[in-house]
Protein backbone atom coordinates (compact mmCIF):
# COMPACT_ATOMS: atom_id res chain seq x y z
CA UNK A 1 0.00 0.00 0.00
CA UNK A 2 1.78 3.62 -1.23
CA UNK A 3 0.85 6.66 -0.15
CA UNK A 4 2.07 9.86 -1.23
CA UNK A 5 2.92 12.58 1.11
CA UNK A 6 2.90 16.44 -0.46
CA UNK A 7 4.22 19.63 1.28
CA UNK A 8 1.35 22.57 0.38
CA UNK A 9 3.28 25.53 0.39
CA UNK A 10 5.70 26.36 -2.47
CA UNK A 11 4.39 22.88 -3.94
CA UNK A 12 0.80 23.51 -4.45
CA UNK A 13 0.43 26.79 -3.41
CA UNK A 14 2.45 29.81 -3.23
CA UNK A 15 3.92 30.40 0.03
CA UNK A 16 1.19 32.24 2.31
CA UNK A 17 3.69 34.69 4.50
CA UNK A 18 5.53 35.69 0.88
CA UNK A 19 1.90 36.75 -0.57
CA UNK A 20 1.10 38.46 2.36
CA UNK A 21 4.71 40.17 2.80
CA UNK A 22 4.27 41.86 -0.34
CA UNK A 23 0.50 42.46 0.31
CA UNK A 24 1.77 44.29 3.11
CA UNK A 25 4.94 45.66 2.24
CA UNK A 26 6.60 44.20 5.03
CA UNK A 27 9.91 42.42 3.20
CA UNK A 28 11.22 40.60 6.53
CA UNK A 29 7.82 38.40 6.35
CA UNK A 30 9.06 36.79 2.92
CA UNK A 31 11.16 34.61 5.48
CA UNK A 32 10.06 30.97 5.32
CA UNK A 33 11.22 27.16 5.91
CA UNK A 34 13.47 27.68 2.83
CA UNK A 35 15.53 30.15 4.45
CA UNK A 36 14.85 29.55 7.90
CA UNK A 37 14.98 25.13 8.74
CA UNK A 38 14.01 26.24 12.68
CA UNK A 39 10.36 26.85 12.45
CA UNK A 40 9.57 27.51 16.41
CA UNK A 41 12.30 30.41 15.45
CA UNK A 42 10.72 31.39 12.61
CA UNK A 43 6.73 31.21 14.45
CA UNK A 44 8.45 33.52 16.66
CA UNK A 45 10.14 35.95 14.19
CA UNK A 46 6.43 36.52 12.28
CA UNK A 47 4.32 36.65 15.26
CA UNK A 48 6.70 39.73 17.01
CA UNK A 49 6.61 41.38 13.53
CA UNK A 50 3.11 41.11 13.09
CA UNK A 51 2.60 42.26 16.77
CA UNK A 52 4.67 45.09 16.31
CA UNK A 53 2.56 46.18 13.50
CA UNK A 54 -0.90 45.43 14.57
CA UNK A 55 -1.90 42.67 12.27
CA UNK A 56 -3.38 39.88 13.14
CA UNK A 57 -5.73 36.43 11.71
CA UNK A 58 -8.13 38.73 9.80
CA UNK A 59 -5.22 40.58 7.75
CA UNK A 60 -3.74 37.52 6.92
CA UNK A 61 -7.01 35.58 5.88
CA UNK A 62 -8.23 38.81 3.44
CA UNK A 63 -4.89 37.95 1.56
CA UNK A 64 -5.25 34.04 1.64
CA UNK A 65 -8.72 34.73 0.10
CA UNK A 66 -6.63 36.39 -2.95
CA UNK A 67 -4.44 33.53 -3.28
CA UNK A 68 -4.91 30.58 -6.21
CA UNK A 69 -2.97 27.08 -6.10
CA UNK A 70 -0.06 27.23 -8.40
CA UNK A 71 -1.20 26.80 -11.94
CA UNK A 72 -1.64 22.83 -12.82
CA UNK A 73 -1.80 21.97 -9.11
CA UNK A 74 -5.31 20.98 -8.66
CA UNK A 75 -5.40 19.28 -12.12
CA UNK A 76 -1.94 17.36 -10.48
CA UNK A 77 -3.34 16.68 -7.67
CA UNK A 78 -6.65 14.97 -9.42
CA UNK A 79 -4.65 12.61 -11.71
CA UNK A 80 -2.58 11.69 -8.69
CA UNK A 81 -5.62 10.98 -6.39
CA UNK A 82 -7.21 8.89 -9.16
CA UNK A 83 -4.27 6.42 -9.02
CA UNK A 84 -3.25 6.46 -5.18
CA UNK A 85 -3.87 7.66 -1.62
CA UNK A 86 -2.37 11.47 -1.42
CA UNK A 87 -2.47 13.53 2.28
CA UNK A 88 -0.98 16.88 2.14
CA UNK A 89 1.26 17.27 5.19
CA UNK A 90 2.00 20.91 5.96
CA UNK A 91 3.73 23.20 8.63
CA UNK A 92 0.35 25.44 8.24
CA UNK A 93 -2.88 26.29 10.25
CA UNK A 94 -5.93 25.36 9.65
CA UNK A 95 -7.00 29.09 9.70
CA UNK A 96 -4.79 29.68 6.66
CA UNK A 97 -5.80 26.44 5.04
CA UNK A 98 -8.83 25.59 4.99
CA UNK A 99 -9.95 28.38 1.71
CA UNK A 100 -6.82 27.11 -0.37
CA UNK A 101 -8.13 23.41 0.66
CA UNK A 102 -11.63 24.03 -1.22
CA UNK A 103 -9.46 25.56 -4.42
CA UNK A 104 -7.89 21.66 -4.51
CA UNK A 105 -10.77 20.00 -3.98
CA UNK A 106 -10.80 19.27 -0.45
CA UNK A 107 -8.09 16.91 -0.20
CA UNK A 108 -6.97 15.18 2.98
CA UNK A 109 -4.83 17.98 5.20
CA UNK A 110 -3.10 17.37 8.40
CA UNK A 111 -1.27 20.66 9.61
CA UNK A 112 -1.17 22.77 12.76
CA UNK A 113 -3.51 25.50 14.67
CA UNK A 114 -3.27 28.80 15.79
CA UNK A 115 -4.42 30.15 19.19
CA UNK A 116 -6.07 33.55 17.93
CA UNK A 117 -6.51 36.00 21.26
CA UNK A 118 -9.79 37.54 21.46
CA UNK A 119 -8.79 41.15 19.71
CA UNK A 120 -7.81 38.70 16.44
CA UNK A 121 -3.55 38.81 17.10
CA UNK A 122 -2.12 35.34 16.92
CA UNK A 123 -1.14 34.63 20.56
CA UNK A 124 0.60 31.50 19.99
CA UNK A 125 0.37 28.19 17.85
CA UNK A 126 0.25 24.93 18.79
CA UNK A 127 1.93 22.23 16.58
CA UNK A 128 0.14 18.83 16.12
CA UNK A 129 3.02 16.40 16.85
CA UNK A 130 7.06 17.58 17.25
CA UNK A 131 8.71 17.43 13.60
CA UNK A 132 5.46 16.94 12.34
CA UNK A 133 5.95 15.51 9.22
CA UNK A 134 8.81 12.75 9.85
CA UNK A 135 6.36 11.43 12.95
CA UNK A 136 3.25 11.25 10.48
CA UNK A 137 5.34 9.26 7.79
CA UNK A 138 6.80 6.76 10.68
CA UNK A 139 2.97 6.51 11.52
CA UNK A 140 1.87 5.56 8.17
CA UNK A 141 4.60 3.34 7.77
CA UNK A 142 3.61 1.54 10.99
CA UNK A 143 -0.29 0.72 9.60
CA UNK A 144 1.60 -1.14 6.46
CA UNK A 145 1.86 2.59 4.00
CA UNK A 146 4.57 3.09 2.12
CA UNK A 147 5.24 6.41 1.47
CA UNK A 148 6.02 8.61 -1.58
CA UNK A 149 7.34 12.38 -0.61
CA UNK A 150 7.61 15.76 -2.26
CA UNK A 151 8.26 19.23 -1.11
CA UNK A 152 10.16 21.65 -1.68
CA UNK A 153 11.81 22.74 2.04
CA UNK A 154 14.41 21.99 4.42
CA UNK A 155 11.42 20.87 7.06
CA UNK A 156 10.27 18.37 3.99
CA UNK A 157 13.82 16.71 3.60
CA UNK A 158 13.21 14.47 6.58
CA UNK A 159 9.78 12.91 5.01
CA UNK A 160 11.02 13.04 1.63
CA UNK A 161 14.36 11.02 2.99
CA UNK A 162 12.34 8.43 5.46
CA UNK A 163 9.92 6.65 2.68
CA UNK A 164 10.29 4.46 -0.44
CA UNK A 165 10.59 7.77 -2.43
CA UNK A 166 10.80 11.13 -2.41
CA UNK A 167 11.77 13.77 -4.84
CA UNK A 168 12.16 17.93 -4.37
CA UNK A 169 9.71 20.46 -6.44
CA UNK A 170 9.96 23.71 -7.04
CA UNK A 171 12.75 23.87 -4.52
CA UNK A 172 16.43 26.37 -3.94
CA UNK A 173 19.36 25.70 -6.25
CA UNK A 174 20.42 25.84 -2.54
CA UNK A 175 19.18 23.03 -1.26
CA UNK A 176 19.07 20.91 -4.22
CA UNK A 177 22.92 21.46 -4.46
CA UNK A 178 22.71 20.54 -0.61
CA UNK A 179 21.06 17.16 -1.54
CA UNK A 180 21.69 16.44 -4.84
CA UNK A 181 20.97 12.70 -4.57
CA UNK A 182 17.25 13.68 -4.21
CA UNK A 183 15.77 13.52 -7.55
CA UNK A 184 14.38 17.57 -8.22
CA UNK A 185 11.34 18.41 -10.54
CA UNK A 186 9.90 21.90 -11.49
CA UNK A 187 7.08 21.15 -13.32
CA UNK A 188 3.87 18.86 -12.10
CA UNK A 189 3.77 16.79 -15.21
CA UNK A 190 7.60 15.64 -14.46
CA UNK A 191 6.61 15.19 -11.12
CA UNK A 192 3.40 13.18 -11.56
CA UNK A 193 5.86 10.57 -14.11
CA UNK A 194 7.94 10.13 -11.59
CA UNK A 195 5.71 9.05 -8.71
CA UNK A 196 4.06 7.45 -11.18
CA UNK A 197 7.41 5.69 -11.76
CA UNK A 198 7.71 5.06 -8.05
CA UNK A 199 4.09 3.29 -7.61
CA UNK A 200 4.82 0.75 -10.53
Amino acid sequence: MNIVCLDMEGVLVPEIWIAFAEATGIPELKRTTRDEPDYDKLMHYRMDILNERGLGLKEIQEVIATIDPLPGAREFLDALRAQTQVVILSDTFEQFAMPLMKKLGWPTLMCNTLEIADDGHIAGYHMRVADSKLSTVKALHSVGYETIAAGDSFNDLKMIRYGKHGFLFKSTEAIKAANPDVPAFEEFDDLLAAIEEALA
